[in-house]
């Protein structure tokens, strides 16, 4: 039964179905000041867009819709489709390397069948190319990779238990890093290396943590009534950009539900709201989002016309 329940999160939670979607749904791109909280929607439109990546070089976001990625300026100029070759069924777990040359995808993969999803994980340049696999595993979901574009590291099921791994770009070496009961997911690199973020559900509630590379030193670092996902590292490597849902998802972290954006200190410990509650939840703030100077965060907010 317990496995049969976190298959069902795994499948809500990495997937937005098209039941859930609202038929008259828009999707604003937001961008937001993290020092004054001033916002700017540079494009918003009727349809369901997801998971904004900011280019290191600061120009454009990269946004997932339908299986495909899509360049945004930061104006709001739609710059075309990412040739992605073969994974035209990305899901909303993508970003790119440190030295921005390369996107790593999250390709639902129609050739593999796992528990869990067939989620693989890939890289091609950044200008577009042939998918190269990194995870011979399924089901794995994107979320970072190291500074020195050496490691990937992810979300994944493996004998019916939830848990962030991390593998060699070349080698396929797969690791565990993490062995909690409950879901860990999300884990993002810090810009120095030295940490890697994410959240864990292994209290009854969605928290967020971090832990050496290697595994080690997991530690808590929110503890609050919000149920806590994707911490995303800013290059000041002591903010935090996170999406906090207002009530409890039972391990779950759905679309269409009342959200905030928070940003924790890690030196003083001290957070504080981003922006106020709003309709999103899947699909807002999956990826790291941050600009290259660190004053603003790219995020999705949903309106629900129905």
């Amino acid at each position: 039964m317990k496995n049969i329940k976190l298959l069902l999160i795994a499948l809500c939670t990495t997937l937005t179905t098209f039941a859930q979607v609202p038929q008259n749904l828009e999707s604003e791109l937001v961008l937001l000041n993290v020092k004054t909280g001033k916002e700017k929607v540079i494009l918003r439109e009727k349809r369901h867009f997801e998971a904004p990546n900011w280019s290191r070089d600061g120009k454009y976001l990269i946004i997932n819709s339908n299986g495909l990625l899509e360049k945004v300026s930061v104006k709001g100029e739609k710059l075309g489709i990412i040739d992605t070759g073969f994974a035209n069924r990305c899901n909303n777990d993508h970003g790119l390397s440190f030295d921005g040359k390369w996107i790593i995808v999250s390709h639902n993969d129609p050739t593999v069948t796992a528990q869990g999803g067939n989620s693989r994980i890939f890289i091609l340049p950044l200008s577009g190319g042939v998918p190269r696999l990194i995870t011979g595993n399924a089901p794995s979901y994107w979320h970072g990779v190291s500074p020195d574009n050496q490691w990937v590291v992810y979300c994944a099921m493996r004998n019916g238990e939830w848990d962030v791994y991390k593998s060699h770009m070349i080698t396929d070496e797969e690791i565990r890093l993490t062995d909690a009961k409950g879901l860990d997911d999300g884990p993002e690199y810090s810009y120095d290396g030295e940490w890697i973020y994410f959240n864990s559900h292994r209290t009854g509630r969605m928290h967020i943590y971090r832990m050496r590379p290697d595994g080690s030193e997991q530690t808590q670092l929110t503890n609050d009534e919000y149920d806590n996902w994707f911490p995303h590292p800013g290059p000041d490597n002591r903010s935090i950009a996170y999406i906090a849902y207002i009530e409890d998802q039972q391990g779950g972290h759905p679309f269409g539900k009342d959200v905030k954006l928070r940003l924790l200190d890690v030196e003083t410990s001290q957070i504080r709201d981003l922006t106020p509650v709003f309709y999103g939840g899947q699909g807002t703030l999956n990826v790291h989002s941050w600009s290259p100077d660190g004053k603003n965060i790219a995020f999705v907010r949903y309106i629900n016309n129905d």
